[in-house]
C-alpha cells in the first residue's frame, strides 16, 4: 500500500506516544528513520536498537527543540548520516500545565509557546534546505483544540496549537513553489503519556461526545501521517486532518 523506501523522515518527539507510532510504522514501510529523543535515553536506545534489528537504518538524535543551537546541530548529523531528508513530522507538543487565564503568567505563556509553536519554526527553518533538495514534505502535529477551544486552563496550549495550524496553511503556500506539500494531522483525545492520567477517568464526558464512543490510541493517528506523506497525496497541501472519532460532529 505505502513504500517509503530510500527515503529518510525525522519525527520529532519519537520516543514515547504518537511520534514514536509514526517512526515504527514508517520503518515498517520502508524509511530510514531518525528517532528525536529529549529526556529518556534508555527507551530511546531501545527503539533504535528494535529498528536496526528489523533492518531500519535509523539514527539517535537528542536534544532540545526548543532550542536553536540543538536543532542545528541535530540537522547537521541528519546531514552527515543520510545526506537528506524526505520526511519532516513536527510532533514535538503538550501541556504540561493548566492555568486559568487570569492566573497565567507570562513565563508559562512563554513556555507553552516554546514548546508547540516556536520548536516547530526552529526544526522547520532549521531543516528546510534539506527538505527542499528532496521535494519533501512536511507534517505537523495540530490538534482538535483549535476548533474546540479546548478545556479550562488550556488557553496557552490551545492558542499555541493554533498558531502550529496557521504556520501549517502558510507554508503550504510559501513553499509549494518550491513542490515541497505542507500538512497537518489534527488528534483528538488519545491516549498516550502526555495526559500521565486514565484518560477515560479523566474526561468521560467528552468521551461521551465522541460519535465512536471511545478514545483514540496512538495507532489510530498513524495512518492519517502515512497518507499525507505518500504518493497518494501528491496533490494535497495546506490541509489538516481531524483524527477524533468525529468528536466535531458533535460539537455547537
Amino acid at each position: 500500500m505505502f513504500t517509503f523506501k530510500g527515503k529518510v523522515v525525522w519525527v520529532t518527539g519519537s520516543v514515547t506516544g504518537i511520534g514514536k507510532e509514526i517512526a515504527m510504522e514508517f520503518a515498517k514501510y520502508g524509511a530510514d528513520v531518525v528517532v528525536h529523543n529529549y529526556d529518556n535515553r534508555e527507551k530511546a536506545e531501545k527503539i533504535v536498537t528494535e529498528l536496526k534489528e528489523q533492518g531500519t537504518n535509523a539514527l539517535l538524535v537528542e536534544g532540545n527543540v526548543t532550542n536553536k543551537q540543538d536543532v542545528e546541530t541535530i540537522v547537521e548529523q541528519i546531514k552527515e548520516h543520510y545526506g537528506r531528508l524526505d520526511i519532516l513530522i513536527n510532533n514535538v507538543g503538550g501541556s504540561p500545565f493548566k492555568f486559568s487565564f487570569e492566573d497565567l503568567e507570562e513565563e508559562n505563556w512563554d513556555a507553552m509557546i516554546n514548546l508547540n509553536l516556536k520548536s516547530t519554526y526552529f526544526v522547520t527553518r532549521a531543516a528546510l534546505d534539506l527538505i527542499k533538495e528532496q521535494k519533501g514534505t512536511i507534517i505537523n502535529t495540530c490538534s482538535a483544540v483549535v476548533r474546540s477551544g479546548g478545556i479550562i486552563g488550556g488557553s496557552a496550549y490551545t492558542t499555541a496549537k493554533g498558531g502550529v495550524e496557521a504556520l501549517t496553511r502558510a507554508l503550504a503556500k510559501e513553499l509549494a513553489s518550491s513542490d515541497i506539500r505542507v500538512n497537518g494531522v489534527s488528534p483528538g483525545l488519545v491516549d498516550t503519556p502526555f495526559h500521565a492520567v486514565n484518560v477515560g477517568e479523566k474526561y468521560p464526558q467528552l468521551i461521551d461526545q465522541i460519535p465512536l464512543k471511545r478514545v483514540g490510541t496512538p495507532k489510530d493517528l498513524v495512518g492519517a501521517f502515512l497518507f499525507l506523506a505518500s504518493d497518494y497525496a501528491n496533490y494535497i497541501t495546506g490541509e489538516i486532518i481531524e483524527v477524533s472519532g468525529g468528536a466535531k460532529l458533535s460539537s455547537n
